[in-house]
């Protein structure tokens, strides 16, 4: 079972928007799907970043609505099962599909995942399907029942208090061990964006609140 260091993977997870600043471990491959962003680095390592369309957000049900009044709803909440026989959200299952599929040609299955946003919605699912230990940064909810599933503990998320976008879908529920971070001052919607991930993860193992490493199960 591989052992990732959370700080390590959040420097990847914020780099992922653009794969040119990823030098160690090394871009082995990328996801040609136009509206899905999924990457291989070396030692079968899935990194998934979040949105970078709006494209994404209409296609796989990440809407955001009245930004500016900072309230906030996911805008389709149907589910639809997954090969586990686990009810997902469909936009975010979609996605993960995607992703598998790619995956699939490649005769490649992760031994670890890493996701920010929609990246760690898509984590989480991939996480359960391959047994593989993952860490979402900024997750929403993915999953249509309560209680834990095969594979649960070896997810772990990472989210900001002040972060509405963890707390959407309101009827689904996260999978895997959920970390809520608070922060002062609160940042609000920008809270969301992967750099203030980096430094609540300085933050929580500063204080005691989360590993300096991650390998399921713990």
């Amino acid at each position: 079972m591989m052992r990732f260091s959370i700080k390590d993977a959040a420097i990847l997870a914020e780099a992922s928007y653009s794969t040119t600043r990823i030098t160690s471990p090394k871009v082995m491959h990328s996801c040609p799907h136009v509206d899905v962003q999924a990457h291989i680095l070396e030692g079968d390592i899935l990194l998934l970043p979040g949105s970078n369309s709006i494209r994404d957000y209409l296609r796989y049900n990440l809407r955001p609505l009245r930004l500016g009044a900072q309230q906030f709803k996911m805008s389709d909440d149907k589910t639809q099962k997954g090969h586990s026989g686990t009810m997902w959200h469909q936009g975010f299952l979609a996605y993960s599909v995607v992703v598998f599929d790619w995956l699939k040609t490649l005769n490649i299955r992760p031994n670890f995942v890493i996701g920010h946003s929609l990246g760690a919605a898509a984590a989480q699912i991939l996480s359960k399907s391959y047994g593989a230990p993952g860490i979402g940064f900024a997750a929403p909810r993915t999953k249509f029942i309560k209680g834990p599933v095969k594979h649960d503990e070896k997810c772990l998320l990472i989210n900001r208090f002040d972060d509405i976008v963890p707390k959407l879908p309101g009827a689904f529920s996260h999978m895997g061990q959920v970390k809520e971070l608070a922060v002062n001052p609160k940042r609000n919607f920008p809270a969301h964006a992967m750099k203030h991930y980096r430094e609540i993860v300085d933050l929580g193992q500063d204080g005691g609140s989360l590993p300096s490493h991650w390998a399921g199960g713990q």
